[in-house]
């Protein structure tokens, strides 16, 4: 069981005592504003949501976040290279989303033969857009109207990270 520990985080697979807490996560609309679904109406629909992560298995990288002992949101990869995450509005602007994301992408770079990782934003997304530049990730191309959410539809950014850019990075040198 894959396990990630950061200074003020724990990564860990998904568990079915994790319900209320990814529950209030995704029933919030304020998260899920960006989401590729509306805000779950239903335990059951988190529930479902839940199960289906869980059975990806424990050492899928897509994990639950925990900090201070709750769980607020998740953050990895329910399908390589794309990554995804999303994090309860309650702990936004603390930096925890860089520390999840950065700490998942590390993780998938040293366990997984993968060179290029990749990210599908709503170009409306600042803060996302933000973090990823921020990890490193550069644009790579634009698509209209590439999802629908609850029947508004949405477009999207698209966004790419090389494992030398990565390496680069942690040498403090910029990405190329």
């Amino acid at each position: 069981m894959t396990r990630i520990v950061t200074p003020r985080l724990i990564l860990r697979p998904a568990q079915p005592g994790d319900l209320e807490a990814m529950h209030a996560v995704l029933s919030d609309p304020r998260a899920m504003l960006w989401w590729s679904t509306p805000p779950h109406a239903t335990l059951e629909q988190t529930r479902e949501w839940l199960d289906a992560m869980i059975a990806t298995g424990p050492d899928h990288p897509d994990f639950v976040v925990e900090w201070d002992g709750r769980v607020i949101g998740k953050a990895g990869f329910y399908v390589l290279p794309d990554v995804g995450y999303i994090l309860h509005p309650d702990v936004w602007r603390q930096g925890l989303a860089r520390e999840a994301v950065g700490a998942v992408i590390d993780h998938v770079f040293s366990t997984r033969a993968v060179d290029t990782l990749t990210a599908d934003v709503d170009p409306e997304n600042t803060a996302s857009i933000r973090l990823l530049q921020r990890l490193g990730f550069v644009r790579t191309g634009f698509g209209a109207r590439t999802w629908n959410v609850g029947g508004v539809w949405k477009d999207s950014l698209y966004f790419a990270l090389s494992r030398a850019d990565r390496a680069m990075m942690a040498t403090g040198q910029p990405p190329a």
